[in-house]
C-alpha cells in the first residue's frame, strides 16, 4: 500500500502504533461480518432457486398425472355412453383404454403427494380416490349390464345421474389439486426473488465497506509516515517505517485474502447447481474487478502501466448500463510512482460519485479524457493532463467543508509535482489534474 506523508504540524503527537492496530483490526472485523452475511445471503438465494427448480419440476409431474386422470376417465364415459347407445363393442376400446390409464396415473399422484405433498393436497387426493373409484364402479356395473344385455338396468342406472355426480366431483377435485399445486410453485417463485433481489444491495454494500477500510489503512499509513518524520533518531525513523510498512501490508494481505475467500465460497455454492451458475458468475465477476481495481490502487511489480488500463481497472466495479462513462484519450504509459497517486485520486472521484455525483443521480454519466501537452519552449518535459467530468441531472451543491477525500487527492498530486483543480457549474463536477510526464 502506498504512503503519502503529509506536512506534520508542530506539536502533533505521535500517532500510537497500537491504537493504529486496533482500528484497523476493528474494521477488517467489520469486513468479515459483512462478508459473512453476503456469503450467507448468496448461499440462501442459490438455496432458494434450487428449491424453485425442484418445485417446478414436481408441479409438472403433478399436473401431468392430473391431466391423465382427467383424459382416463373422460374416455372411459365416453366408451361407455358410445356402447350404451350403438350397442358397437369398438366403443369398448376408449373405455378399456381408460380403464388402464387411471389407476396408473392415480399411482404416480400418490407418489407425489405422500412425499411431499401439503395436508391440504393429501385430503385432495383423498376425494379424488373416493370419486374415481364410485365413477368407475358405476362404468363397470353398466358396461357389465349392457354385456349381458340388461339394457333397461343400465339404462336406469345411467339417468339416475349417480355416474354424473362422481365425475363432476372428481374433476372439482382435480382443478383444485391443480389450484393448490399452481400456488405453491409461485410461493417458491416469490421467494427465490425475494432473495435475489437482496444480494445485489448488500454487496455493494460490503464494497463500501471495504473501500472504507482501504481508505482507512492509508489514513493510518500517512500517520505512521508523519510519525516517521518526526523522529529524531535514525533507530526510532527505521522502527516508525517498520511499524507502517507491517501495517500496511498486513492489511492489504488481510483485504486480498477476504476476496479470495468469498470468491472461493461463491464459485463452490454453486457447483454442480446448473440454475445457479449465472448468478454465481456475475457475483465472482464484480468480485474480481474490486479486487483488480485494489490492486491498482496499490502498485503492481510491472515497471509501466498504459493510462487507460489503470482507468478501467479502478472504474470497473462500479460502470453498469446504469453507470456510464466514456474513457477517450491517446496511449500514455505510468511508472508505477505515477500509477499509484493517479489510481488513488481515480478511486476517490468513482466513489464520491457513487455517494454524491453523476452515478448517484439516473441520467449521470461520466467523461474522462487525458492530452499529453507540451510545457513550452526548449523543453524535452511534457504535461499529462486528465480531466474528470460529470455530467448530473441534479447537481449537488459543493461543500465548503474539506474532507479526508480533497486533501488524499491533492497529497496524490503534489506527490507527482503536479497539480489538481475542481470545478462546478450547472451541470456538475469537473476535475483537472496536470502532473510532468516523460
Amino acid at each position: 500500500m502506498s504512503r503519502l506523508a503529509a506536512p506534520a504540524e508542530q506539536g502533533d503527537a505521535p500517532p500510537s502504533p497500537r491504537g493504529g492496530k486496533i482500528a484497523s483490526r476493528v474494521v477488517f472485523l467489520l469486513v468479515a461480518i459483512g462478508l459473512m452475511g453476503a456469503l450467507f445471503l448468496v448461499w440462501n438465494t442459490i438455496t432458494s432457486e434450487r428449491e424453485e427448480r425442484a418445485q417446478a419440476e414436481r408441479t409438472m409431474q403433478v399436473m401431468s398425472a392430473l391431466r391423465d386422470l382427467d383424459r382416463a376417465a373422460l374416455n372411459a364415459e365416453t366408451g361407455q355412453r358410445g356402447y350404451f347407445i350403438t350397442l358397437d363393442r369398438d366403443y369398448l376400446a376408449s373405455y378399456e383404454m381408460g380403464r388402464a390409464l387411471y389407476p396408473r396415473a392415480l399411482r404416480r399422484l400418490n407418489r407425489l403427494v405422500r412425499a411431499e405433498g401439503s395436508a391440504e393436497q393429501r385430503a385432495l387426493f383423498a376425494r379424488i380416490e373416493a370419486h374415481g373409484a364410485a365413477k368407475f364402479a358405476e362404468l363397470d356395473r353398466t358396461v357389465g349390464m349392457i354385456r349381458e344385455g340388461r339394457i333397461l338396468d343400465a339404462q336406469q342406472v345411467i339417468l339416475s345421474r349417480e355416474g354424473m355426480q362422481e365425475m363432476k366431483a372428481l374433476r372439482q377435485a382435480l382443478s383444485e389439486m391443480e389450484a393448490t399445486e399452481q400456488a405453491i410453485l409461485s410461493q417458491a417463485t416469490e421467494d427465490a426473488a425475494v432473495n435475489e433481489d437482496r444480494v445485489l444491495p448488500l454487496l455493494s454494500a460490503l464494497m463500501l465497506g471495504i473501500v472504507a477500510a482501504l481508505v482507512l489503512g492509508f489514513a493510518q499509513s500517512i500517520r505512521a509516515a508523519q510519525s516517521e518524520e518526526r523522529a529524531s533518531r535514525a533507530e526510532e525513523l527505521a522502527e516508525a517505517k517498520d511499524r507502517a510498512d507491517l501495517l500496511a501490508h498486513e492489511l492489504n494481505h488481510r483485504v486480498k485474502n477476504l476476496f479470495a475467500v468469498i470468491l472461493a465460497i461463491v464459485q463452490m455454492s454453486a457447483r454442480g447447481q446448473t440454475g445457479a451458475q449465472q448468478t454465481a458468475e456475475i457475483i465472482a465477476a464484480r468480485i474480481r474487478a474490486l479486487l483488480d481495481a485494489h490492486e491498482a490502487t496499490q502498485g503492481g511489480d510491472d515497471s509501466e502501466a498504459e493510462l487507460v488500463t489503470l482507468i478501467e481497472k479502478v472504474l470497473a466495479p462500479y460502470r453498469s448500463d446504469e453507470n456510464p462513462v466514456d474513457v477517450t484519450g491517446p496511449p500514455v504509459r505510468l511508472t508505477m510512482r505515477q500509477a499509484t497517486p493517479i489510481g488513488l485520486v481515480l478511486h476517490e472521484l468513482a466513489t464520491n460519485a457513487v455517494k454524491y455525483g453523476a452515478w448517484s443521480q439516473e441520467g449521470g454519466r461520466i467523461e474522462i479524457d487525458w492530452s499529453l501537452d507540451d510545457t513550452g519552449a526548449g523543453s524535452d518535459t511534457r504535461e499529462l493532463h486528465l480531466k474528470w467530468r460529470e455530467i448530473c441531472p441534479h447537481p449537488a451543491e459543493p461543500g465548503e467543508r474539506r474532507g479526508f477525500g480533497s486533501m488524499l487527492m491533492e497529497s496524490s498530486a503534489r506527490q507527482l509535482n503536479g497539480s489538481i483543480k475542481r470545478d462546478f457549474d450547472e451541470r456538475g463536477a469537473e476535475v483537472n489534474m496536470r502532473i510532468p510526464h516523460g
